[in-house]
């Protein structure tokens, strides 16, 4: 079982930053493939970015290649989402979910575990 908690959003301009934290519970978060999602008003939740439970592999979505990067403590047991160059169509409440098995999956139903989300506004 594994509880996530995500951290960090807030209200920046165009073109500024902000770096998300994903808190998780449990002793073996390394086991866990982790990953980003983020759903904005009235669309469906959408795959950000990914990371192996070791950090060596990742993955992104096409629209934040360049711009974000994802990252993981496995000491800490805490996964980051820096993101930068941020745009408007970057607004939406952004997720946190892990999944035990497997590669870094894009789909919404193969993650077994989610946090409450956090908002990340960026006006224009």
């Amino acid at each position: 079982q594994v509880q996530l908690v995500e951290s960090g959003g807030g209200l920046v301009q165009a073109g500024g930053s902000l770096r998300l934290s994903c808190a998780a519970s449990g002793r073996i978060f390394d086991y866990y493939n982790m990953a980003w999602f983020r759903q904005a008003p009235g669309k469906e939740r959408e795959f950000v970015a990914g990371i192996s439970g070791s950090g060596s592999i990742t993955s992104y979505a096409d629209s934040v290649k360049g711009r974000f990067t994802i990252s993981r403590d496995n000491a800490k047991n805490m996964g980051y989402l820096q993101m930068n160059s941020l745009k408007p169509e970057d607004t939406a409440v952004y997720y946190c979910a892990a999944v035990g098995r497997g590669i870094i999956y894009q789909e919404v139903r193969r993650y077994d575990y989610w946090g409450q989300g956090t908002q990340v506004t960026v006006s224009s």
